[in-house]
């Protein structure tokens, strides 16, 4: 795996457990923080 593809997936893992404690376990939210993880993570994982 590349450092920008380990990036992206911790982000997407963070995003997910804070989107789930946020929605007390939503799966909207678990799913919609995973997503946002994963966009950030790989944004930084690009420098």
């Amino acid at each position: 795996m590349s450092h920008r593809q380990k990036s992206t997936v911790g982000g997407a893992a963070l995003g997910g457990v804070a989107g789930a404690v946020i929605t007390n376990g939503g799966i909207l939210g678990t799913v919609g923080g995973a997503a946002i993880g994963g966009v950030i993570g790989d944004q930084v994982g690009k420098h």
